[in-house]
């Protein structure tokens, strides 16, 4: 009998580090639900799926879907549930920059955004999903955080993108908290660096992006920490430093 794969949900899966993870995922054997707001990106994706695993059938699902649709991932759950009754893996890594400025200089509009999508998507994304996760034997979750949402000294001009990745932080933390002795889940936190992608460029257009590392350097070790042998929660992996870092107390 041949073994059930795996399921893994990974957002903003179109691009950079998503489509990284997305891969490499399938090229581990996984079945990939890959969720990002383009549909033509989305069917790029599914052909180098395809050209990994040659001959072999249904191995990703593309969502289209904008992350503020929160009612459509209301829907995913359920359509999750029907289709394969539990999700193995939730990568959380869509996000944006939102606005490099001062903070008084920040409209209303950019800032909602960027809570909406880095922080209440999560949110909504963990409440639709949770149910799922825990039908799993080894339900494994992972968000991509940032340095500048803990950095002991915080950087100037940064605040809508690093008040979102600290509350994303503190999510996390807290669902690991919650998770820990009532399930099989786990929950990690990803600090990937400056890596060669569109987000690092837009926050950084003077820098040499070959001084980068890529996020095909980064995908494995994520879905190391997808897998069921993983057993860490409530900790960062900082991918710089290549180590597993335990948050404490402010001295």
């Amino acid at each position: 009998m041949s073994q059930v794969p795996r399921v893994a949900l990974v957002t903003g899966a179109s691009r950079g580090i998503g489509r990284a993870v997305a891969l490499a995922l399938s090229a581990a054997g996984v079945h990939v639900i890959a969720l990002a707001r383009t549909q033509g990106a989305l069917e790029e994706l599914d052909d180098q799926i395809r050209a990994l695993r040659p001959g072999e059938e249904s191995l990703a699902t593309l969502v289209p879907c904008d992350l503020r649709d929160y009612a459509a991932i209301d829907r995913l759950g359920e359509a999750i549930y029907k289709r394969w009754g539990r999700l193995d893996a939730f990568v959380g890594n869509a996000g944006i920059l939102g606005p490099l400025s001062p903070l008084h200089h920040v409209d209303p509009k950019p800032w909602d955004d960027v809570l909406a999508i880095n922080v209440t998507a999560n949110y909504r994304l963990i409440r639709a999903l949770d149910p799922l996760l825990r039908e799993s034997k080894a339900g494994r979750v992972v968000f991509l955080t940032s340095g500048v949402a803990h950095r002991s000294d915080m950087r100037a001009y940064w605040a809508p993108y690093a008040v979102s990745k600290a509350a994303l932080d503190a999510l996390a933390r807290t669902y690991a908290a919650e998770t820990l002795n009532t399930s099989s889940i786990r929950v990690m936190l990803v600090n990937p660096g400056p890596l060669r992608t569109r987000m690092r460029a837009t926050a950084m257009p003077g820098e040499d992006p070959l001084g980068l590392r890529t996020p095909e350097e980064l995908a494995p070790k994520i879905v190391e920490i997808c897998g069921p042998e993983s057993r860490e929660t409530g900790k960062l992996y900082d991918f710089p430093l290549d180590k597993i870092l335990s948050f404490r107390s402010p001295e």
